[in-house]
């Protein structure tokens, strides 16, 4: 396993972020570990030091590398919602390019020998999911602004880190589970809306979107192992770049997640369909699974958490949240 003594990480306050800086923790108690954390934010884990600058503040994040060499990198940091990325075009080259790219050349300039893992998506792949189940080397045929500035930012940081350092690139499918509360994504929406009406909060009828698609989903907790085992792998790599796909290479049918979720209600929940959800785009393609066979070849990987787990914890996890909420409002 390699040893890394100073760990930056950014985007650890989101959802992956969460569940990766406890891991980390465990992992490297003995490391010096830093977060970076846009000026006025706060949040976090407590075993994570708060580092401050914008990602996309060129000379702030140059100066914060200069300052901590790290000798791992972890870039989570971005904008993760397809469906926002399509009426956010700016804002999401702004993060997932421009920042990826200030943080990669302050990299190289500072400690060009670090290892740098960078959450890219499966998203890239876009088109060539109508081929079937994809390995990593499938072409790229994005379909969107967020897989396209995903692209842009994995060649960004070849060119910039690859003469002397170590980039892994992860291509992870979807992802959910305990902590994801963001109702931008279908299942966190779909348990987080069957939570308010078991509570008596919201009418017992769920919005949906498109629920004929059918995509690969893995547990968080399976995303997370993953990334470390990579990391813990990184001198043993090969390649100075590496790119590996964290799939299951098994797609759902939407459909058939929310009546596993139904399933679970303690409530009666009706479904709607709302226009609003449909979106064009990678949206249309009718199945998306990712072969995952190099990244287990190479590092033993397997999931563990299979798709009910998921749901149980993800749906547990929104009733959580929903007590809190009844709680801070009454």
């Amino acid at each position: 396993m390699a040893a890394f003594e100073r760990i930056l990480v950014t985007g650890g306050g989101g959802f992956v972020g969460g569940h990766l800086c406890a891991a980390l923790v465990e992992a490297y108690p003995r490391a010096t570990r830093a977060m970076l954390l846009r000026p006025g934010e706060s949040g976090g884990h407590e075993g994570f030091a708060a580092a401050v600058a914008d990602l996309v503040d060129e000379a702030a994040v140059d100066a914060l590398i200069a300052r901590l060499r790290p000798d791992l990198i972890v870039h989570l940091a971005g904008q993760a919602s397809i469906g926002q990325a399509l009426h956010a075009a700016e804002l999401t080259w702004r993060v997932n390019f421009h920042g990826s790219f200030a943080l990669g050349a302050a990299v190289a300039r500072h400690c060009p020998a670090a290892t740098f893992l960078f959450a890219s998506t499966a998203a890239v792949y876009g088109a060539s999911f109508r081929d079937g189940v994809l390995s990593e080397d499938a072409p790229l045929r994005p379909a969107d602004a967020y897989s396209r500035s995903k692209i842009a930012a994995e060649g960004a940081l070849a060119d910039l880190l690859a003469p002397r350092g170590r980039l892994i690139v992860a291509r992870p499918v979807n992802h959910s589970g305990p902590g994801q509360r963001n109702r931008n994504f279908a299942l966190a929406s779909f348990a987080a809306q069957i939570a308010a009406i078991e509570s008596g909060r919201a009418a017992p009828l769920l919005k949906v979107g498109d629920l004929s698609k059918a995509r690969d989903f893995l547990d968080v907790r399976d995303v997370v192992d993953a990334y470390l085992r990579l990391i813990g792998k990184a001198d043993d790599l090969p390649e100075p770049v590496s790119i590996f796909n964290v799939a299951s290479g098994t797609a759902y049918r939407l459909e058939a997640l929310l009546e596993r979720l139904r399933g679970r209600s303690k409530a009666q929940v009706d479904i709607e369909v709302d226009p609003a959800l449909l979106r064009p785009g990678a949206s249309d393609l009718a199945s998306v699974a990712c072969d995952a066979t190099k990244l287990i070849d190479a590092t033993g990987w397997r999931p563990s958490h299979d798709i009910d787990d998921m749901l149980q914890a993800l749906l547990d996890d929104a009733r959580a949240a929903e007590t809190q909420a009844a709680q801070a409002s009454s």
